[in-house]
């Protein structure tokens, strides 16, 4: 299944490799959607690189569209029509290009994707992205990593999740997540406003609680603070409540907002709060790199991997409100200090997230999964098809309690 001719790869060697994202749309708002388009945009630039792109959560057409609006109905008719989309599209890649999450949404996206593309005899790249990867490899072993060992090659935003990894056996290299510097314009803040922004999603392990309860205490020393809220989510009631129940003066929640509209947030503020209990590599502090926003943000996952404490970002431990509204105050008494901040962030979002070094090492990945394979099993080894039976029993076995949402 996985061998090639010379022949082969000499053809393969004088055209466009062929490459198939499978990931989601914009239509769910998340990290992922966004660097899984700023990638494709990335590679639709590249002349060696072919770019196709399945969406792990498709439209239906006309009056089957309406099926989406049905909870459970919605679930179980979008599979399908991303599987038959599967079916129908990944024989004509060369690489097969797997965004992936943890727990249910790992059964139900990227672990259709691998299997059928293991199937066509296709290389398969498995781009993981959640900060909860330790907890769902623990929990669901049985059928998670016979998938993530089928994969050709193991790619993570950040050295947190190679380590994860490591600690069950299996290897990733990192591939950083992108930042459009056209997209999100530097700007500095002189002298540093108490205008904050928070924009993650309104869920339990982003702890937005804690941002409010940091800006209650910011706000008893600056009267006019004002904090921006963006996003949302199972936790929107509830943190609304909380803001009522500490008293916040100035807070505007704004719902959810769009890409293209997330730079103009930015330019509306002056400093990032950020306070997840369990995070990856959030695209949104390589945002406020870039747009000149120095960076207050818990130590969680691998946030510590791209914010140095004090060089590029302020850290503070996980769940402590009063250390966030610390270092939030201090950055606006310290204009020295934040100033050195945002210059060595934006240093070295240059250096490393633009789109030219990350789609440099894409294209170094893909190429070495083409070659004839010599290179793809040097470096990634490719599983026996065994295996892929092996993996396929398993993920059936768990799913079969499952009840769609």
């Amino acid at each position: 299944m996985f061998g090639r001719s010379s022949a082969s790869v000499e053809r393969a060697q004088r055209r466009p490799i062929r490459v198939c994202l499978v990931a989601p749309s914009l239509d769910i708002l998340g990290g992922q959607a966004v660097q899984a388009v700023r990638l494709l945009q990335g590679l639709r630039q590249v002349p060696s690189i072919a770019v196709g792109f399945v969406p792990i959560n498709p439209r239906l057409p006309g009056l089957l569209g309406l099926l989406q609006r049905v909870r459970y109905v919605r679930t179980a008719v979008t599979w399908l029509r991303y599987v038959w989309t599967l079916l129908r599209r990944l024989a004509t890649y060369d690489v097969v290009h797997v965004f992936a999450a943890s727990y249910v949404s790992f059964l139900l996206a990227p672990t259709p994707a691998v299997l059928l593309a293991k199937w066509c005899g296709k290389r398969v790249v498995l781009h993981y992205h959640s900060g909860e990867a330790e907890d769902h490899l623990e929990r669901w072993r049985w059928s998670a990593i016979p998938v993530v060992r089928l994969a050709d090659a193991l790619v993570v935003p950040s050295g947190y999740l190679v380590d994860v990894f490591a600690r069950f056996g299996l290897r990733a290299r990192v591939v950083a997540n992108i930042v459009d510097l056209d997209q999100f314009q530097f700007r500095a803040r002189r002298p540093l406003r108490p205008v904050f922004l928070s924009n993650r999603n309104f869920e339990a392990h982003y702890n937005v609680a804690c941002v409010l309860r940091a800006f209650a205490l910011i706000q008893n020393r600056y009267r006019d603070a004002r904090l921006i809220v963006a996003g949302d989510g199972s936790q929107r009631r509830r943190l609304q409540r909380l803001s009522d129940e500490l008293q916040l003066e100035n807070v505007a929640f704004v719902g959810r907002v769009s890409p293209d509209h997330m730079p103009s947030l930015y330019a509306a503020a002056d400093v990032y709060l950020n306070a997840p209990d369990i995070d990856n590599m959030p695209g949104s502090i390589l945002e406020a790199f870039a747009s000149g926003l120095p960076v207050v943000t818990t130590d969680a996952g691998g946030i510590p991997y791209i914010v140095r404490h004090g060089e590029t970002g302020l850290l503070v431990p996980r769940g402590n409100h009063e250390g966030i509204a610390a270092a939030a105050i201090r950055l606006l008494q310290d204009a020295s200090l934040s100033e050195r901040l945002v210059g060595s962030a934006r240093e070295e979002c240059c250096r490393r997230y633009t789109p030219e070094p990350v789609l440099k090492e894409w294209v170094r990945v893909y190429r070495a999964l083409v070659s004839d394979g010599m290179a793809g099993k040097a470096e990634f080894t490719a599983q026996p098809a065994r295996q892929l039976a092996d993996a396929s029993e398993m993920v059936e076995n768990q799913a079969r309690p499952l009840v769609p949402r």
